[in-house]
C-alpha cells in the first residue's frame, strides 16, 4: 500500500455577473456554449459521465462528480502535467450571480500547470461573460 504525500495547491476566483443562475448555468453546462468561451467538449452534466475538451494546446479530460442544477458542479480536471478537481458554485446575488471556481488538488510540484491554470482561467472567465452577453 502506497500512500499519497503530495502537498497541494489551489486556486479561486470570484465574479459577480450580471446575469441569472439559470443562464450561467447553460454556459457552464451546454456543449455548444462550453465550446464558445472554454474550449469544444463531449461534456453532459451527469454524474459518472466522462468528458473531453480539446484546444490547440492541449487537451483536458476529467469526470462529473457533482450535479446540483443552478448551484454547483464538479469535475476532475486532468490536463498535461495535472490531475486536480474544478468546482463552480453559483449563488444569486444583487440580481446576478456570484461565481466561484476553485480549482483544487493541484500538486505542488506541477508549477508550469499551476501558474498556467493561474493565467488561464480569468481568461476563460472573460470569454464565459462574453458568451453570456450573447445568449438569451
Amino acid at each position: 500500500m502506497t500512500t499519497d504525500n503530495t502537498d497541494y495547491r489551489s486556486l479561486d476566483f470570484e465574479r459577480q455577473l450580471d446575469h441569472p443562475p439559470e443562464k450561467v448555468w447553460r454556459a457552464l453546462t451546454q456543449k455548444e456554449l462550453l465550446g464558445e468561451w472554454i474550449m469544444p467538449s463531449d461534456f453532459e452534466p451527469e454524474v459518472g459521465k466522462s468528458f473531453a475538451m480539446a484546444a490547440e494546446w492541449g487537451e483536458v479530460t476529467g469526470e462529473v462528480l457533482a450535479v446540483e442544477p443552478e448551484e454547483r458542479l464538479s469535475y476532475t480536471w486532468n490536463g498535461p502535467g495535472l490531475t486536480s478537481e474544478v468546482t463552480w458554485t453559483l449563488t444569486p446575488k444583487d440580481g446576478g450571480t456570484l461565481l466561484r471556481l476553485d480549482h483544487t488538488k493541484i500538486p505542488s510540484d506541477s508549477n508550469q500547470a499551476y501558474h498556467g491554470a493561474k493565467a488561464g482561467w480569468p481568461r476563460f472567465l472573460d470569454a464565459l461573460e462574453k458568451t453570456l452577453s450573447n445568449i438569451d
